[in-house]
């Protein structure tokens, strides 16, 4: 007999920081807000300049003096101020789940529950990771993103990518490593069900337009180079998912030495065909 799931919701709060991204930003709004209300969301926006989106409805938005530094300062700058956000709402909430904008959590809809009712009947050991999956545009196949459609219905491939197994559910005071990428002092723990899914290489004409935004030199490297997810989402044929159970086995058992508490696949780089009934997710 199949247990029956606690239908008591834990306190969920979700947070993240952005700059210059409206289009990822709204969509991250609509996808969590969705499942744990808007009042639960909390955004750092790196800039007074910014808009805030708006969809923003309960959340609660501030507005930050934008610091030039070093991509390297940056990053530990914002990851900071992030933790230090999570762990002051974990005085109240049960878990925090922190993400970039271009990232959306999901829980396998083969399950047929949502992703509050799985982390609220989940026993967590500080932290939890979905398996990441990196998406990209396939040049061959895919048009351009219509952006008045769910991503999914879209795009049907993605790279398994260590980078975005990241731990980025907690219920306990953690520091995060830069790009929530590890948790300081912490194992990570791969769950079965959860996928994190990664959008920042799904439309090659939006990275275009944000290369020209930063200058030439930027623009013409893409166009001479690519995008390093698009091209292999673009040239190397998809495997079945059942490379989603062999990944998180490999990611979950082998580590480099110089970063044991990070996920490694042995440099081995496989494309995956989206499963379809991840389109359920509504991302």
């Amino acid at each position: 007999m199949k247990k029956a799931l606690n239908t008591n919701l834990k306190r969920i709060a979700v947070i993240t920081m952005a700059r210059n991204d409206d289009f990822f930003l709204s969509r991250w709004i609509k996808y969590y807000g969705n499942l744990f209300g808007t009042e639960n969301l909390y955004i750092y926006l790196d800039g007074t300049d910014q808009n805030i989106p708006e969809n923003a409805g309960d959340a609660h938005v501030t507005k930050l003096p934008h610091q030039d530094m070093s991509r390297k300062n940056g990053d530990k700058y914002r990851i900071g101020l992030i933790s230090d956000l999570a762990n002051e709402l974990l005085k109240t909430y049960d878990i925090v789940i922190g993400c970039d904008c271009d990232e959306f959590l999901i829980v396998d809809p083969k399950l047929n529950t949502s992703l509050p009712e799985y982390l609220s009947n989940k026993k967590i050991k500080t932290t939890l990771s979905g398996l990441g999956l990196d998406i990209g545009q396939h040049m061959q196949l895919e048009k351009t993103l219509d952006v008045s459609k769910p991503l999914l219905e879209q795009r049907a491939h993605a790279l398994l990518s260590t980078r975005y197994t990241k731990p980025v559910v907690i219920n306990k005071p953690v520091r995060w490593g830069s790009g929530f990428h590890r948790i300081k002092n912490h194992n990570f723990h791969i769950d079965k069900n959860l996928f994190l899914l990664h959008f920042g290489a799904v439309d090659m004409k939006m990275l275009e337009t944000k290369a020209a935004a930063r200058g030439a030199d930027w623009l013409n490297h893409l166009k001479r180079r690519g995008n390093g997810t698009i091209n292999e989402v673009s040239n190397r044929p998809a495997r079945s998912e059942i490379w989603l159970k062999i990944a998180r086995y490999i990611q979950t058992y082998i580590r480099a030495p110089y970063a044991i508490n990070k996920p490694n696949m042995l440099g081995i780089k496989i494309v995956v065909k989206i499963p379809q009934r991840f389109k359920k997710s509504n991302v």
